[in-house]
């Protein structure tokens, strides 16, 4: 049911946003942003269900939790960029979402570099 509550506030935030792009566009503009920070902060309210049902089930596999804290940060990462350089893309400004994507990448990279590690020593491990 809440999917088709996102749907329907999306819907209404395109049709509302089209009834200004003739005239006064940056309200336009600001009723996207509105509206989907408004689906945003609604999705965010499902994260902490979904953190408290994945660190039950890692904990089975992970014991002090490392692996599952890099997999949050990298899915935060990767949602704050994708969602930022969307709303700079729909502002107009292509060139500035293009970075903040190229950052959000980096980011990403860094964030997974303890679990590359990882990996690296453990198959050093069975080499060696």
């Amino acid at each position: 049911m809440d999917v088709a509550k996102a749907a329907l506030l999306g819907v209404a935030g395109v049709l509302t946003g089209l009834l200004f792009k003739s005239g006064r566009q940056e309200y336009g503009a600001l009723i996207g942003i509105s509206v989907s920070l408004l689906i945003f902060a609604r999705v965010s309210a499902y994260l902490g269900q979904m953190k408290d049902a994945l660190s039950s089930f890692s904990r089975a596999f992970d014991e002090n939790g490392e692996y599952l804290g890099i997999l949050f940060k990298v899915v935060g990462i990767t949602w704050l960029s994708e969602f930022s350089s969307g709303l700079c893309r729909d502002a107009g400004y292509q060139s500035i979402a293009s970075q903040v994507e190229l950052f959000g990448k980096t980011a990403v990279l860094l964030a997974g570099m303890p679990v590359i590690l990882s990996l690296i020593e453990t198959i050093s491990g069975f080499m060696g």
